[in-house]
């Protein structure tokens, strides 16, 4: 071997060292240490136009003690959250987390006394949630009981009528398709046929199987894979659908899906070009073109 071509696979190594820590670098610590807000317009079918414009916060899988994902960044979270300035919060489930590298057990009293927050922050912005597979793994009741004696409603399987001003609709709550036994039946018994209607539960895959009676199912649960390669994509998603229903707005047989990518971290405490985010949704009816 000549000694240029031995000083330019040194110098190779060297940069591919580097890289790999960079790399590293990016996914364990900067990227999910980050927090992100991201705005989306979706134009959706049966919605109404008085609620034209609405704004919908969904935080998901906020996994509170993942690493990155302790009580102060829930506060942060909490705080972006209010300045939004939503119409509506949706709190897409899994808000604690059991055995993730590097993170820490936090209790859901704890998690759910800061989520009241919200309620401080926007006294007139409603706020509903659901349970992820995580918090029945932990304890569904317990974590249902801390969040509504902190004023935070849970939908499981249930439906509330909401006007705020002038716009009118139903929220449907649906349980976790791993672990809830959803009863899409039962949910929606109260609503009545042709209403605008939305649907708020934690994992996506429920969402091949929902009758085409809502304006937009809303979901988490896949954290967007938490690692996306160009030109490879999402490696490893926890859906049977693959990459189907991994992240962002879904459009299917004339039937809208929006997941988000979540705010925590699950296993590996990773994260590469999918950061913590905060979605917020502005519906607007869709137009025909």
């Amino acid at each position: 071997m000549s000694r240029r071509l031995a000083r330019t696979l040194r110098r190779l190594a060297v940069v591919l060292v580097l890289l790999g820590i960079f790399l590293a670098l990016w996914a364990f610590w900067w990227e999910p240490a980050r927090l992100t807000s991201r705005t989306y317009r979706l134009e959706i079918p049966r919605w109404p136009n008085q609620c034209s414009g609405l704004r919908v916060a969904v935080a998901g899988d906020l996994h509170v003690g993942s690493p990155h994902q302790g009580l102060k960044m829930l506060r942060e979270i909490v705080e972006t959250m209010g300045a939004l300035r939503p119409d509506l919060v949706l709190l897409a489930g899994d808000f604690v987390i059991q055995d993730v590298i590097g993170g820490k057990f936090v209790p859901p009293e704890v998690i759910a006394r800061e989520l009241a927050r919200l309620r401080r922050l926007a006294p007139e912005t409603p706020v509903y949630a659901v349970l992820g597979n995580h918090d029945w793994w932990l304890d569904a009741k317990r974590v249902r009981a801390a969040l509504e004696s902190s004023g935070i409603p849970v939908l499981e399987d249930q439906a509330v009528e909401l006007r705020l001003g002038r716009c009118s609709f139903w929220l449907v709550g649906l349980g976790d398709f791993w672990e809830g036994d959803p009863d899409v039946a039962r949910a929606t018994r109260g609503v009545p046929a042709g209403v605008p209607a939305l649907a708020l539960t934690h994992n996506p895959d429920l969402f091949a199987e929902l009758p085409d009676r809502f304006s937009l199912v809303v979901a988490a649960h896949t954290h967007g894979g938490q690692v996306s390669i160009p030109l490879v994509g999402r490696p490893i998603v926890p859906s049977s659908y693959g990459e189907r229903y991994a992240a962002g707005h879904v459009v299917e047989g004339g039937r809208h899906l929006f997941v988000t990518t979540g705010l925590g971290t699950s296993i590996l405490p990773v994260r590469f070009r999918v950061p913590p985010e905060i979605s917020l949704l502005e519906l607007r009816p869709r137009i025909l073109r």
